[in-house]
């Protein structure tokens, strides 16, 4: 593919496939009612979304032990990381008030995947419950683990593409509800991550191929199955719509904290990103309930821009990091992924702010800072996050943004949430390793 007309259009381009940290801001985002006109899943999806997963929380709670704490409904805390914040404070021009969103901690699979993978699982065992009348709607769904019902399950097989988090989401929870399941995972997957896999009962199949493959050859198998069923991360409603649930929470948790987010009080949100349907749920989410108060920017690595490059060309999937010579390796397995999602990168285009990139070694500069600061453990591709309150206003391209945002007098009363996208189900050990690294 040439690309010199993509540089010469959008000159951040040359930061990018040179490998540099930067920043590209979305010069298409929109305003008001006019970001929605081409989008058509609404709030209401949504709370549909957040009552299928509140009707399975008594049998998430027999099976699950961390689920009770939060009785069945898989949430995770807000966090208020006021040492971190006052320790960077003191090196950079950041203002405001600096939460860590802990999705690292959800209950069974220890990730944001957790949000999407599980409800996905659940609302497949919903559908085949309710079309087999093995429940009604009104009934209490723990009745599922029934020996019988794990049976019916049995006769189905789910079958995922994943780098890592959402294999493990899906993988643990189907293999508990009682479905076969096989994940494809990619050569970037980490090891620990395949055996925790088996040991719950999935099939874990190996490619020396990149997510994309994984991908691909996952959906030619379960395509080859009647009875099996395909999370396809890459362009799942489904799976799009149980992340966008985290942001009714959110707001429950704003409104405990006496958190006010509105025109004089702007709202700052990190994730990192690597196909994109996690991040890209979420931002759907919070821009539904807080609109424009609400500014989303996704951190990619440098070695893996795909949604920065998907969207600042306007190729979406169509177009890879490989198309720009970039070789798509990064220590941040979670974020490892060569081509972006098509189905996220349309609707992220009228409301994503832009997207940070953060080189490997700041991953685990970041985890050992808010493990100092916090005694907070996270995994490196987690850490991503981090980048984007640090560096906000040392981009040019950024600072234009709040400047022409109206935001530069606002930002002593802003609030700025990391998303903490996975760490729970490390093994100590490898945390320990992750600590000790310097790149």
């Amino acid at each position: 593919m040439d690309i010199k007309n993509f540089l010469e259009k959008e000159p951040i381009l040359d930061n990018v496939k040179d490998l540099k940290p930067t920043v590209w801001i979305n010069p298409d985002l929109k305003y008001g009612e006019t970001a929605w006109e081409n989008i058509d899943i609404s709030i209401e999806d949504i709370k549909e979304a957040d009552k299928r997963l509140r009707r399975f929380a008594p049998l998430l709670m027999k099976y699950f032990e961390d689920t009770k704490e939060y009785n069945g409904v898989i949430e995770s805390p807000l966090k208020r990381i006021d040492k971190l914040e006052n320790k960077i404070k003191n090196g950079s021009e950041f203002e405001g008030d600096l939460y860590l969103k802990m999705d690292s901690h959800l209950a069974v699979a220890g990730s944001i995947k957790a949000r999407g993978g599980i409800y996905e699982v659940l609302y497949l065992a919903e559908k085949l419950a309710l079309e087999n009348n093995l429940i009604t709607i009104e009934d209490d769904y723990s009745v599922l683990a029934s020996e019988s019902n794990r049976d019916f399950f049995s006769q189905y097989t789910i079958q995922v593409g994943s780098t890592g988090n959402l294999g493990l989401s899906i993988g643990i929870t189907s293999a508990t509800l009682g479905f076969n399941v096989i994940v494809h995972m990619s050569s970037d997957a980490k090891e620990w991550k395949k055996n925790l896999l088996r040991s719950k009962g999935a099939i874990v199949r190996e490619y020396d191929g990149d997510f994309t493959a994984a991908v691909s050859e996952g959906r030619k198998e379960s395509d080859a199955d009647p009875n099996s069923y395909f999370v396809d991360d890459e362009n799942s409603k489904t799976l799009f719509l149980g992340y966008a649930v985290a942001a009714l929470r959110i707001k429950k948790q704003f409104e405990e904290k006496d958190i006010t987010i509105n025109e004089d009080n702007p709202l700052f949100v990190y994730i990192p990103c690597g196909v994109g349907g996690s991040p890209g749920g979420v931002t759907f989410g919070l821009k539904k309930i807080f609109g424009d108060y609400a500014h989303v920017f996704f951190i990619e690595p440098t070695h893996a821009p795909s949604m920065l490059l998907g969207m600042a060309t306007g190729l979406n999937e169509k177009i890879s990091v490989q198309d720009f010579g970039i070789d798509g390796k990064t220590e941040a397995d979670g974020l490892a992924v060569g081509r972006p999602s098509g189905f996220v990168g349309s609707i992220m285009k009228p409301i994503l702010s832009g997207i940070f990139t953060v080189e490997d070694k700041k991953l685990f500069d970041y985890m050992r800072l808010l493990n100092e600061t916090e005694n907070i453990k996270i995994e490196p591709s987690s850490c991503a996050a981090f980048e984007g309150p640090l560096k906000l206003k040392e981009y040019e391209l950024s600072k234009n943004y709040l400047e022409d945002n109206s935001l530069n007098d606002k930002m002593k009363n802003s609030t700025h949430i990391i998303w903490a996208t996975g760490g729970k189900l490390v093994p100590e050990n490898i945390m320990q390793e992750y600590l000790k690294t310097y790149l």
